[in-house]
C-alpha cells in the first residue's frame, strides 16, 4: 500500500517548530559571536604572539579540528562536572559549538593574517598610523576580505552542526522535530519540515552575512597600497 503523506499532525505542533527555530537561531548566533572572538584572538597570537602561545594556541586548533563535535559535546556535558563545574544542556552546547568553531575560525584567519605583506604594515606606520589604526585598517579588515568567503561558508557549517546538540536534549529545532515525530509518528513529514525550516535559516543567515560583508567593505582599504591606509586615517579623522 502506497504512503500517504499528511502534514496536518506535523504542521498542529507550529508553536513547538517555532520555539525550536527561535533556540536554534539564538543558539548560533551566541556561538557565532563567541568563536570568532576565540578564533581571531588565537590566530592574533599565533601570528604576533611568543612562541609558547603559538604552540599552545596551535594544540588548541588541532585538538578540536581532529575530534568530531559530538565527541566534544559528551566531554563538555559529562566530563566537566568531574571537575566541579556543571553546564546545563543549553549551556554546554553553546560552550562546545562556540570552541568547536574558533578553532576553525582561528586557521581561517590566520591564512588572512599571513597573506598581508608585513611591509605595508610598517609603511602605514611610516605614515603616521596610529598601531590600532594599522590593526584595524591594514590587518584585520583587509584580512577579513581575503578570507571572507571561507569564513561565511565555515559560519553556515555551524549553524547546521548545531543539530548535534540534540544529542544531549539542548533545546533546538532538531530536538523539537524529534519530539514531535515520537509523538504523531509521523517521521518522513516531519524530518521534512524540519529541513525546509533549515534552509530557510540558512539562506536568511547567508543573506545577514551578505549585508554585513556590503557595510565591512563598503570603502577602499589598505590592502592595495600604503596610501588607501593613509586615505581611511583622514577619513577617520574627519579630514
Amino acid at each position: 500500500m502506497a504512503y500517504e503523506m499528511n502534514f496536518a499532525p506535523v504542521l498542529a505542533r507550529a508553536p513547538e517548530l517555532v520555539t525550536g527555530t527561535i533556540n536554534t537561531v539564538t543558539l548560533s548566533a551566541q556561538a557565532i559571536a563567541i568563536g570568532l572572538t576565540v578564533g581571531l584572538f588565537v590566530a592574533l597570537v599565533r601570528v604576533n604572539g611568543p612562541q609558547w602561545s603559538n604552540r599552545l594556541g596551535a594544540f588548541y586548533v588541532e585538538a578540536f579540528r581532529n575530534t568530531p563535535l559530538l565527541v566534544q559535546l559528551f566531554l563538555i556535558y559529562f566530563g566537566l562536572p568531574y571537575t566541579g563545574l556543571r553546564l546545563d544542556a543549553n549551556q554546554a552546547a553553546i560552550f562546545a559549538v562556540s570552541l568547536n568553531l574558533g578553532a576553525y575560525s582561528a586557521e581561517i584567519f590566520r591564512a588572512g593574517l599571513i597573506a598581508i605583506p608585513k611591509t605595508q604594515i610598517e609603511a602605514g606606520l611610516a605614515l603616521g598610523m596610529s598601531r590600532l589604526q594599522v590593526m584595524r585598517y591594514v590587518i584585520i579588515v583587509p584580512a577579513l576580505r581575503i578570507v571572507y568567503p571561507a569564513l561565511t561558508g565555515q559560519l553556515t557549517l555551524t549553524l547546521l552542526g548545531t543539530s548535534i546538540v540534540s544529542a544531549i536534549s539542548a533545546n533546538e529545532l532538531t530536538m523539537a522535530g524529534a519530539t514531535i515525530e515520537s509523538q504523531t509518528f509521523r517521521s518522513l513529514e516531519t524530518f521534512l519540515v524540519i529541513a525546509a525550516i533549515y534552509i530557510t535559516i540558512t539562506f536568511a543567515f547567508r543573506f545577514v552575512y551578505w549585508l554585513f560583508g556590503l557595510w565591512l567593505f563598503r570603502r577602499p582599504t589598505a590592502t592595495g597600497s600604503a596610501a588607501s591606509g593613509v586615505t581611511l586615517k583622514l577619513r577617520e579623522s574627519g579630514s
